[in-house]
């Protein structure tokens, strides 16, 4: 009775308290209100672009947790109110370019204050969720503390505002308020003349441009009659314009067409003006004196002018630097198609500038690097032009390793060919080499190459240049995983909030427009053709990184100096020593990506320090972590968890208190189960797991090591925000499954009979599903016949179990891409069941077919992969004329009685590659003897011997060779 008596006054206390804390402060006038809103407008107009994406997103959360800041509500409304006004303006920060040292002294003053109010919200939010943790008793006795936080974050807040208010005085001082919007710092028909310079380059200062240019006069001279666009496209600096002048400017090409013009468009165009300059040049060619009249015509009568001038004529227009889609459509009105054998030639870094349409022929040249040898020998050009030997010995090593800096891009390469001639002692180019990131932001000589560069970055939206910066997070030349990129930017809360349209596609379309602008390179693309990795361009990181540290938007580290205290709150670390260091700056950081790229270290390396209390996002990808930071369950801000192959064995039950965790990475890692306390993750979208089982693991194992599905809860299903839950193994029933109708993509491991009609049932409704995976447990049968239809937009089916026959409803697959048997134990003809799928592109059977024969007589149209493993009776594929016609690679495995390559095989027009591993002698040998005397049409054969006693130290018979 004590007790309640106690609480029951401690409460009485805390309402007497907080109601007077609420007349104190409604009695405080708020400061921002103060200030005049043409002052307001005049200094924001310069605030930074993450200085805006900070303000939307701190709205969004004080008004999501507005009901929880009692007792700094008014301070909390006041800030809400500024922050709002600053964001109306932000939306034209953008479109303000270069500016004098003054003003950018105070955007970063601006910036340097938005970054103090998301710290003291969301260390008050911290210390909320703690105490929603605490018990009705720890609360109210630890009341008058909590009162003293709330009052010292109240007074924070009150402490933003005047600064804010003293910033917005001294922006007179630093000529602010006189801004108005502006282009870029250079002279604005800077680009034009860097263009058109290109017409007048000599074949000597031309390298590598051969075969292209073989390309283009082809597509140029062809008979073709329609009018054929042609798209050069390429990244700033990778020589589209001076392939396309070149080209241009032969003899031969003039005098193939009646009428040529080079029309340079760049980003801000004036349809009319180019249209006046088409018909100033009309009048030129036709030595006729151009009428002043040219000057005022209409865009009507110039459009009438250029199409009766351009009709009957043979015609080749080159529109240099367009930047817009619509570009294309306002141009397209003054180019009469005709049938007289006319060429548009586009340059653009853009793939999309010229969509793709049924009504005109269209060519894509998409511009390569420079090859090394061609690199090298531009670079010697410039940087050795009085050197008959090239490079000197003494500067050889030095020079390449420039050289590769460039990665092909001919800019870079003639730009740092001209600084390094300036250069005679190995000291001075040590110096650039050890030293080209500050080079390049402060070197006249290449200051050009970062312009250029950098016009397809200014060209972005604010949200775009924020994803963009974000990539330089991973190491130069790394590979960056699509699906990995897309939940980071989700987690750090990049993407627009677009109604109806899930975030994932948002952030699919952020990746396609960095990709067409050429910002990004594709390093790998699956069998659909959907791009999987990318990345970034040497100097483009280079230059990312520059404005990232401006911007105080991300920086990269090497571990050895810790986490500063600078205002920068995501941090990439590349460990290279043996324990990361904390630093002081550990508690305000949000995000914390970790590469270990040491194979030593990795055997080293294996604790985090703690004292990320504000994480948001925490990527241990590949680093050797064995152990969780000791304060994990306190990280209530964490979005984005990753511990793809890491050595962590055990997910602490505290992971229920992550209650803002969208993402949670395991795979291939060493957790074999989640904790019950999972299902506490309302807000997870992303559960991708598996566990990486090695030999020790278990005694039956043949193999090093394989992959199994994780162990979750059984009620794992009531997570109904999950989009992704792969790979996972079910315990019981799976009930619940049939109301996870907004999955994407699903992985079960450890199904049997008894699921079966659960299972179908839930799988029919998910019209949404893209990626499904099924793997039977021990013993049992993969059982799915219940299922009456598969799921409309199902790219990727994975069976992996006993299925004696194929599917009935394979039949409704029609989006199929990606099929995988495995152990299927398949006794009839698969084949005729599969070649209905119409768009199949990859097919894997593994142990999945146990006959004699497997015969290609219809479908597969598609089909450009296909591999058989562990078919211990298969002696024979036939391959009827006509069939499989895409097939570019062809694998079988382990199928001792395969005898011969696979009849019609010759009719493979597009194969590239067969693989052979583990097939029978008697086709070895006749292989090695090249007694087939189709076999040199062959591209590549690769033969590899498996079998054998691994306890025999003798070499196998033969392990690999290649056939030519």
């Amino acid at each position: 009775m004590s007790i309640a008596i106690a609480i029951c006054n401690h409460l009485i206390l805390q309402h007497l308290l907080l109601s007077f804390l609420f007349a104190r402060a409604s009695k405080q006038k708020l400061l921002e209100r103060e200030i005049r809103s043409e002052d307001l407008e005049a200094w924001t107009k310069m605030a930074s672009v993450s200085l805006d994406l900070f303000v939307g997103k701190l709205i969004s959360a004080l008004e999501n947790e507005a009901s929880s800041l009692t007792g700094v509500s008014n301070e909390i409304e006041d800030m809400k109110h500024l922050l709002n006004n600053i964001r109306s303006f932000l939306v034209d920060a953008d479109k303000v370019g270069e500016s004098s040292e003054r003003q950018k002294a105070w955007v970063a003053s601006v910036r340097d204050i938005a970054y103090p109010v998301e710290n003291i919200i969301d260390e008050f939010m911290y210390n909320l969720n703690r105490q929603r943790q605490w018990s009705v008793i720890h609360r109210t006795l630890r009341f008058p503390k909590d009162l003293l936080v709330r009052h010292k974050v109240a007074a924070k807040l009150q402490d933003i505002k005047k600064r804010m208010n003293k910033i917005t005085e001294r922006a007179h001082q630093f000529g602010v308020q006189q801004l108005e919007e502006r282009g870029s710092c250079y002279d604005p028909n800077w680009k034009n003349r860097l263009s058109e310079s290109s017409l007048f380059f000599k074949d000597d200062d031309l390298v590598g441009i051969r075969e292209a240019q073989h390309e283009l006069l082809g597509w140029l001279m062809d008979e073709k009659p329609r009018r054929t666009v042609i798209s050069v496209v390429g990244m700033g600096g990778s020589g589209k314009t001076t392939l396309v002048a070149n080209t241009f400017n032969k003899q031969r090409v003039k005098q193939h067409f009646d009428f040529c013009t080079w029309i340079t468009v760049s980003k801000q165009y004036v349809i009319e003006e180019l249209f006046r300059s088409m018909v100033k040049e009309v009048y030129k060619q036709t030595n006729e004196e151009v009428s002043i009249m040219v000057d005022t015509m209409s865009y009507k009568v110039l459009v009438e002018t250029l199409v009766q001038y351009l009709q009957p004529r043979r015609y080749l227009i080159v529109l240099d630097d367009v930047w817009s889609i619509r570009f294309w459509q306002e141009i397209n009105i003054a180019l009469p198609e005709g049938m007289c054998g006319s060429r548009v030639m586009v340059t653009t870094r853009r793939e999309d500038a010229v969509p793709f349409q049924s009504g005109f022929v269209s060519y894509v040249h998409q511009i390569r690097p420079l090859k090394m040898i061609e690199a090298w020998n531009l670079f010697c050009k410039k940087a050795f032009p009085n050197e008959r030997g090239g490079c000197p010995s003494d500067l050889d090593s030095l020079a390449r390793k420039l050289v590769e800096k460039c990665e092909g891009l001919p800019l870079a390469i003639v730009a740092l060919g001209g600084l390094m001639s300036s250069k005679k002692s190995i000291a001075e180019w040590r110096g650039v080499y050890d030293n080209l990131n500050w080079e390049l932001s402060n070197n006249a000589a290449l200051e050009l190459v970062k312009a250029i560069s950098l016009l397809s970055y200014h060209d972005l939206s604010f949200r775009l240049k924020q994803c963009f910066l974000y990539c330089c997070m991973f190491p130069e030349d790394y590979a960056i995983s699509r699906k990995r990129l897309i939940r980071l930017w989700m987690a750090e809360g990049f993407l627009e909030q677009v109604k109806d349209v899930p975030p994932e596609a948002v952030a699919e379309s952020y990746l396609t427009e960095l990709i067409s602008r050429s910002l990004l390179q594709v390093v790998w693309r699956n069998y659909f053709g959907r791009p999987k990795a990318f990345k970034m361009h040497d100097l483009i990181r280079e230059f990312a990184l520059i404005i990232s540290k401006e911007e105080k938007l991300v920086a990269v580290s090497d571990g050895k100096t810790g986490v500063e205290e600078n205002g920068i709150h995501r941090y990439s670390i590349e460990v290279k020593d043996k324990e990361m260091k904390p630093g002081n700056g550990t508690s305000q950081l949000r995000s914390l990506i970790i590469f270990v790229v040491d194979e030593i270290l990795k055997s080293s390396f294996n604790k985090l320090p703690s004292g990320f209390k504000l994480l948001k996002v925490l990527d241990l990808e590949n680093a050797p972590i064995i152990e969780l930071p000791s304060d994990f369950g306190h990280l209530f801000n964490l979005r984005y968890l990753n511990l793809t192959r890491t050595k962590v064995k055990v997910l602490p039950k505290s992971i229920g208190k992550l209650f803002n965790l969208q993402t949670l990475h395991l795979k291939d890692a060493k957790i074999k189960k989640l904790p019950n306390e999972i299902v506490k993750l309302q807000n997870l979208r992303h559960l991708r797991a598996s566990y990486l089982m090695d030999q020790n693991d278990s005694l039956e194992s043949t193999q090093v090591e394989s992959i199994q599905g994780i162990f979750v809860p059984p009620n794992i299903f009531m997570l109904k925000s999950l989009q992704v839950l792969s790979y996972v193994t079910v315990m019981g029933g799976l009930n619940g499954l049939e109301e996870m109708t907004q999955l994407t993509r699903l992985g079960l491991d450890g199904l049997t009979e008894a699921h079966e009609q659960d299972l179908c049932s839930a799988i029919a409704g998910m019209e949404r599903l893209h990626h499904l995976s099924l793997t039977s447990g021990p013993q049992a049968s993969l059982k799915v016949d219940a299922l009456l239809s598969a799921p409309p937009y199902l790219e990727k089916l994975l069976l992996i179990g006993k299925l004696e026959k194929v599917p009935h409803w394979f039949d409704t697959l029609l989006n199929l891409k990606y099929l995988n048997l495995q152990n299927s134990q398949l006794r009839e003809d698969a084949l005729s069941h599969i070649q209905v799928l119409p768009n199949l592109l990859h097919l894997d059977l593994l142990n999945a077919f146990q006959g004699e024969c497997l015969c290609f007589v219809e479908g597969f149209q598609k089909l450009k992969i296909l591999t058989i493993v562990g078919c211990p009776q298969l002696k024979e594929i036939v391959i009827e004329k006509g069939m499989v016609p895409g097939l570019q690679g062809l694998k079988i495995l382990e199928c001792k009685q395969f005898r011969r390559l696979p009849l019609g095989w010759e009719h493979l027009s597009h194969l590239k590659e067969v693989a052979l591993y583990d097939i029978s002698e008697e086709l070895v040998e006749a292989l090695c003897r090249n007694e087939n005397g189709d076999l040199p049409t062959m591209p590549y054969i690769f033969l590899a011997r498996t079998d054998g006693d691994d306890n025999d130290e003798a070499k196998p018979k033969w392990v690999l060779k290649i056939l030519n």
